[in-house]
C-alpha cells in the first residue's frame, strides 16, 4: 500500500537502516544519499521516507512531501557546492523512462557539464 514501507523495496530498507547507504542529508520526510552508480561527480538521490512507487503517485497523494523532495534537492546542491555552476534534478517515472527502483526519488546531478537533450 502506498505510504507504507514495502518489505521488498530497497529504498524502504535504506530508510529503515536495514541497508546501508552514504547518507548526506535527512529530514523528517526525506533521506538523501549518494547513488551507488554515479552518472556525474555529484549524484545524490533524494527520497521520501514514505513509500510511493513513483513521482507522479507521490505528488498526487502527498504534494507537501513532493515539495520537500524538491526543496531538499536544492539543499543538497548547495551542500555539495554545485548550486552555483548548475545542477539537474531528474525524476524517472516508469520503466520506460529508466526507473529501476519503484520508490519515488529525485536524482540530483552536477559537477560536470550536463548537455541537453539528455542521454
Amino acid at each position: 500500500m502506498a505510504g507504507e514501507p514495502q518489505s521488498d523495496c530497497l529504498f524502504c530498507k535504506i530508510v529503515s537502516g536495514e541497508v546501508p547507504a552514504t547518507i548526506v542529508r535527512e529530514t523528517e520526510t526525506t533521506v538523501a544519499f549518494r547513488d551507488i552508480n554515479p552518472q556525474a561527480p555529484t549524484h545524490v538521490l533524494v527520497i521520501p521516507r514514505l513509500h510511493h512507487p513513483d513521482a507522479a503517485s507521490l505528488a498526487a497523494a502527498e504534494p507537501a512531501v513532493a515539495a520537500d523532495i524538491l526543496r531538499e534537492a536544492g539543499e543538497v546542491a548547495a551542500q555539495e557546492k554545485i548550486d552555483g555552476s548548475g545542477f539537474r534534478i531528474v525524476f524517472n517515472t516508469g520503466a520506460g523512462a529508466g526507473q529501476t527502483v519503484f520508490h519515488a526519488h529525485a536524482h540530483v546531478l552536477g559537477g560536470r557539464g550536463l548537455n541537453w537533450p539528455p542521454g
